[in-house]
């Protein structure tokens, strides 16, 4: 064939790539599946905006996110301050995690896409230009600084009624990196092996193929190539190993649904952190914080955290159960659109559940009046957050195209939907 091809990751159904307008999506015809998209920048601005975020990022974890003064005293605390504090607290499961997600992993993503850029930009890509790729997949995936910028307003809401509190500068560069992380994310290691790919850097995906053979795409590039129906490959082109399937699906998932269910229990019935003030102290727990701010008039936000803390994450693990139960009836292309939709809705809501999390990170930073009001981070805050990263694993385990593999069809190649 004289032009790509792309495997759809959700179906596995094979398509013919074709040039898109700027702004176009192209979807897949049996699931609906985001194939790809064509970007309204060039590759110069991609990377003007990988400078951008970097320079945004410093500012924001150089400067305050708030100021809170309390009888004559006044504390300022910047993100690096939160999670140094909650770790010398003694509560390393939390803080540890935290850093990852909202410092190292953000950093990465765009020191990584900044890097791969300048090297398609140059046309010349490393030896380890493969390794880089993959690694700013998996740093895209757990970058978490929307949630973190969410987490930042409600611990401001609750501090309302405490203290006197000022805004700080942070506060704003975390709300511009937000904005251009969530652009980055589009960046993702597909598209810019895509971009190799139309540089003539790297070998063209389907190149070769013999389409009356099974065919795969690589899970770390993209690349669809022959391979066996069992066992395991590497890839031709970024020479990563994979699977036609994921292998074990069953016992992994299921491992981690009855391991974060068990977590679940102590996460909700044990306090996230504890309030000391001279009258005693006052513990709360996941559902307290949002009947606390029900309470203060912020309806709102009580809605956002009592969604993204408590329904999100019982709803994951119960629709990847109902994912991981097999049916007789749970056949058809009419149905297994359902479920591809249902698998979507976890992925993209996975990482949303991490927000209480932070709101306790924050509030113990910015709430340290030695003799006044202190907050310390309890046990139910790293079971939670535990939790959260035990269902965000399951459904990277789980593979959508198994029941999609029921349906049979012709093996033909399609153009993609294509949406402006």
């Amino acid at each position: 064939m004289d032009s790509s091809l792309v495997v759809c990751p959700h179906c596995a159904r094979l398509h013919q790539r074709i040039s898109l307008k700027p702004g176009a999506v192209a979807s897949c015809v049996r699931c609906g599946t985001e194939l790809y998209r064509e970007s309204r920048l060039s590759l110069q601005s991609w990377l003007a905006l990988t400078w951008g975020a970097l320079a945004v990022f410093c500012l924001a974890n150089y400067f305050p996110v708030a100021r809170l003064s309390m009888q004559g005293q006044t504390l300022q605390a910047t993100l690096l301050d939160a999670l140094v504090m909650t770790w010398q607290q003694g509560a390393w499961l939390v803080a540890l995690p935290a850093t990852l997600f909202t410092f190292f992993f953000p950093l990465g993503q765009i020191l990584f896409a900044m890097w791969a850029l300048q090297c398609i930009r140059k046309r010349r890509l490393p030896g380890d230009f493969r390794y880089g790729l993959r690694m700013l997949e998996v740093l895209s995936h757990w970058s978490m600084v929307p949630v973190l910028l969410l987490g930042i307003l409600v611990a401001m809401v609750k501090l309302g009624d405490l203290a006197v509190l000022h805004i700080g500068e942070g506060l704003w560069a975390f709300g511009a990196l937000s904005v251009l992380l969530t652009i980055l994310t589009r960046m993702s290691a597909y598209r810019l092996w895509r971009y190799a790919e139309e540089a003539g850097l790297v070998r063209r995906s389907g190149e070769g193929v013999d389409l009356a053979r099974p065919v795969a795409a690589c899970t770390a590039c993209g690349c669809v190539q022959n391979m066996p129906l069992s066992g395991v490959m590497r890839c031709g082109r970024c020479r990563a190993w994979f699977h036609f399937r994921k292998p074990h699906i069953r016992n992994r998932v299921w491992a981690l649904l009855i391991t974060a269910t068990i977590l679940y229990i102590p996460a909700n019935v044990w306090p996230v952190m504890t309030l000391r003030m001279p009258t005693g102290e006052a513990a709360h727990t996941i559902l307290g914080g949002v009947i606390e701010l029900w309470n203060y008039g912020s309806w709102d936000l009580a809605l956002i955290v009592f969604i993204a803390s408590v329904v999100v994450p019982s709803s994951k693990l119960l629709a990847l159960s109902i994912l991981m139960v097999r049916r007789y009836h749970w056949r058809g292309v009419a149905m297994q659109r359902q479920r591809t939709r249902l698998y979507a809705i976890v992925e993209f809501v996975g990482q949303w559940s991490m927000l209480d999390v932070f709101v306790v990170l924050l509030l113990s930073a910015l709430v340290s009046f030695p003799g006044l009001a202190q907050i310390r981070v309890e046990p139910g805050a790293a079971f939670f957050g535990l939790v959260v990263i035990l269902t965000m694993l399951a459904a990277m385990s789980y593979d959508p195209r198994l029941g999609w593999d029921q349906c049979h069809e012709s093996r033909s190649v399609n153009h993609p939907a294509v949406h402006h």
